[in-house]
């Protein structure tokens, strides 16, 4: 009998008993090989599975352009990540979802049924780096080798990790992709299971969306291991911002889904006359229009997981991260028509080497644009079209860790005015004391009209440090760790962004991009005290008393939303109410004693409406 390469692997002997019984197991031993795999050899392809009732589901298309591949799936609830799908398949500590509570069976006899579906199945087998290279870990991906995609979008996302020659190979991480069971056992829904073991933590995929699985999946493992380590892996993007006098200032940004982490990577988007629309009055009709001659150069860092030890800090006590990614998985569906970003563009559509492309419109032999998003139904696009970006393929990225001067937080906020009081009342910017920054990242709000997944209405909290969706473990640990971490950099500095509206003016991500000129071109000046002052909502922190970008002066009622004639201050503070009782509900589950004491110290002065500067009491705040 053929000794395999996989018979000298570490890996468990039920796994190896799966590869053994393939049909075929094919090793891709490049890029090249596994992008024509994941079109069958052909131009087109359709990504199909036989079911136990002879039935035949299909999951996806995928054709092949100039410039990469096309996968467009044939179920809209596919096109986006279920915030809900992931349940936990062992009895460790979680505060997740069990899948024996879900489904009322031990998750071993559907873990034995995936690998006896497996073992019928022509295998693809990949090795990825877990966390980029940065964390040394390991994963195997054992996937049908029609979802050729689906590896090739794990691969570019974590890196690739030569099989050929390792023969103690040891996983730290397994990966099995089992789309069928969506159709046979969980009634269509994307579900993702996570197995925790003593050396080992598994992922069972029933779904081909690889935002759940392929990279959540992945964030999972880190925020376990980090939560075992007492370290984090942030949901945020980092860029330098390069001043045309070459002054660098970097930039930390989290946000819950929609929240603007990839587009702060972006350049501000510009009118066809070269100005930038600041914003337009939904009720006036009335517009802003800035002019900026030239923006900063950005030197894109991390899009999406930024990898970070605990505590710990550059020489100057700043907040020091890498890239947990070797690829970027960037929502496009604000690029509406052709020359709205021409930089990402150019990169797409003349790439360094072909590219993944989610949800975008294309016929074999054209060219993906990232403007013809794929609909939903007749006349509404999918909002969540996404293009997978190998970090080497963008111009001055930077693959090395960086210190972060501004850790920014961004929120989606509807409209808010004197007929429709919401919590639409976020200025243009706010600065943040530490304590304040700690409670945003516990609640981490959606916000409003969320493109990346399947539930969008009204405001629900993404979760502690806004990846609460991705972990496995408890709670209250990353609230914790999280607390730790900013006390430890006491010289990174904290901004507020809000996007798509401010008030009753249309913002877009306008919010976030004018303020990175505007703080890069500022450096890490500090503040005088008068050049602050403490918003209406205690909650938002410190409003600029002033803020001029390139001789132009912002107007006021862009940061104090209440002085704006469509809102007033009643209006305010109906939309102040709304945020303060969200901020309620959420932090009540983490007024237990497991809480740091200064944590606790920091609930009860929101509690007992504390001011600004009661935060600022509690963790002192460099101005």
């Amino acid at each position: 009998m053929k000794e395999h390469i996989w018979s000298k692997w570490r890996i468990e002997d039920d796994v190896k008993e799966v590869l053994d019984a393939s049909p075929k197991v094919t090793i891709p031993e490049s890029r090249e090989e596994l992008f024509d795999i994941a079109v069958g050899g052909k131009e087109e392809f359709d990504v199909e599975y036989r079911l136990e009732n002879g039935k035949t589901a299909k999951e996806a298309s995928v054709v092949k352009c100039r410039n990469g591949l096309a996968i467009n799936y044939y179920e809209k609830e596919m096109r986006r990540r279920d915030p809900e799908c992931l349940l936990i398949g062992d009895s460790q500590e979680t505060d997740k979802a069990r899948f024996n509570d879900a489904y009322g069976e031990d998750f071993s006899s559907l873990r034995q049924r995936t690998f006896d579906w497996l073992k019928e199945q022509p295998l693809l087998v990949a090795g990825i780096n877990m966390g980029g290279e940065r964390t040394g870990l390991k994963g195997l991906v054992i996937a049908p080798d029609n979802a050729g995609f689906f590896v090739g979008g794990i691969c570019d996302l974590q890196g690739v990790v030569d099989l050929s020659g390792e023969e103690g190979f040891s996983p730290y991480s397994m990966i099995y992709l089992a789309p069928a069971f969506r159709h046979t056992y969980f009634k269509g829904r994307q579900i993702v299971v996570h197995r925790r073991c003593e050396q080992k933590h598994e992922i069972f995929s029933y779904n081909l969306y690889p935002g759940p699985s392929a990279k959540k999946g992945v964030y999972g493992v880190l925020l376990q291991k980090g939560e075992m380590e007492d370290w984090l892996t942030l949901h945020a993007s980092t860029v330098q911002a390069v001043t045309p006098y070459e002054n660098i200032t970097t930039f930390l940004h989290e946000g819950a889904s929609g929240g603007g982490k990839s587009e702060m990577l972006e350049y501000p988007h510009r009118e066809e006359k070269g100005d930038l629309l600041l914003g337009s009055n939904i009720v006036s009709g009335k517009k802003f229009v800035l002019s900026i001659n030239q923006f900063c150069e950005l030197h894109p860092v991390t899009d999406d997981m930024a990898l970070v030890d605990a505590g710990k800090s550059g020489k100057s006590g700043k907040l020091v991260v890498g890239d947990a990614e070797n690829a970027w998985f960037l929502r496009v569906n604000h690029l509406k028509r052709y020359g709205t970003d021409p930089h990402l563009e150019n990169i797409c559509i003349h790439p360094s080497k072909p590219l993944l492309f989610l949800n975008i419109e294309a016929s074999p032999g054209s060219t993906a644009l990232l403007w013809e998003h794929v609909e939903d139904e007749p006349g509404k696009a999918c909002p969540n079209p996404r293009v997978i970006l190998p970090r080497d393929a963008v111009p001055f990225s930077v693959g090395s860790e960086v210190e972060v001067d501004f850790r920014s937080f961004g929120i989606r906020t509807p409209a808010c005015h004197k007929d429709d009081v919401t919590y639409g009342i976020i200025g243009l910017c706010h600065i943040l004391p530490p304590a304040l920054a700690w409670l945003w990242r516990l609640v981490a709000p959606r916000g409003h009209n969320n493109p990346s997944i399947t539930q969008t209405e009204g405001m629900t909290s993404e979760g502690v440090g806004s990846y609460w969706p991705f972990a496995t473990g408890k709670f209250i640990n990353h609230a914790n760790l999280l607390l730790e971490q900013i006390m430890s950099t006491p010289e990174t500095r904290y901004l507020l962004f809000p996007n798509q509206h401010v008030g009753a003016w249309e913002v877009g991500f306008m919010p976030q991009w004018v303020c990175r000129e505007y703080f890069a071109r500022r450096g890490t000046a500090r503040f005088r005290k008068e050049q602050l002052k403490p918003s209406r909502c205690p909650l938002l922190g410190y409003s600029p008393a002033r803020l001029v970008v390139e001789g132009i002066q912002i107007p006021d009622y862009f940061f104090n939303v209440q002085d704006q004639y469509e809102v007033g201050e009643q209006a305010y503070d109906g939309g102040a109410e709304i945020l303060r009782e969200f901020f309620s509900r959420q932090l009540e589950k983490y007024r237990i004693p497991e809480l740091d004491p200064v944590g606790s110290r920091i609930i009860d002065c929101f509690l007992s409406n504390g001011t600004v500067d009661d935060y600022g009491a509690i963790i002192p705040m460099r101005l």
